[in-house]
């Protein structure tokens, strides 16, 4: 904590429910994207953000979806459940993101970027952890894609083929 800004709990339970699906759970209120706000001293979820499967009932294209919740100019901390198809099978993955975009303020993005460590050491067993700082990447597929494993590899993001 270097920067002294604190993970509350609700963050951790929303990681630790984003990660285990229990049996009995109803499977449309698994929460597949939510961002993190700094709020004082407090890392905490940007409730209006978060993405539950039913929200993405009807949706043609999931990932533009998800990834129009993230604000073009503010930075925020992210967590997406990915779901995509390898040529093997079908993966499911926490992905963190720290978004720091070049049109936020200098402050802005030294407070996340030093407070970036509180957040992610509390998300154990996170496989990917990406740090994107430009619009056109975070709003295109195919950059996910290519972090993933590649078109040689990813064959479909969120249920759209990647060819």
């Amino acid at each position: 904590m270097a920067s002294g800004i604190e993970v509350v709990e609700e963050v951790l339970t929303l990681y630790n429910n984003m990660r285990l699906t229990l049996a009995g759970d109803d499977p449309q209120e698994h929460c597949k994207f939510c961002l993190f706000v700094i709020e004082g001293n407090f890392i905490v979820p940007e409730l209006t953000s978060k993405v539950h499967q039913k929200d993405l009932a009807g949706e043609s294209n999931v990932f533009k979806y998800i990834m129009s919740k993230v604000p073009d100019t503010k930075c925020r901390y992210a967590l997406y459940d990915c779901c995509y198809q390898t040529n093997v099978s079908e993966k499911n993955d926490l992905i963190f993101i720290m978004w720091a975009p070049d049109s936020s303020t200098v402050k802005e993005k030294m407070k996340y970027a030093s407070s970036k460590d509180s957040i992610k050491k509390k998300f154990v067993g996170i496989k990917h952890t990406w740090e994107l700082t430009d619009v056109a990447d975070l709003k295109d597929p195919m950059y996910f894609v290519d972090k993933l494993g590649g078109k040689s590899v990813v064959k479909q993001l969120e249920g759209k083929d990647t060819n």
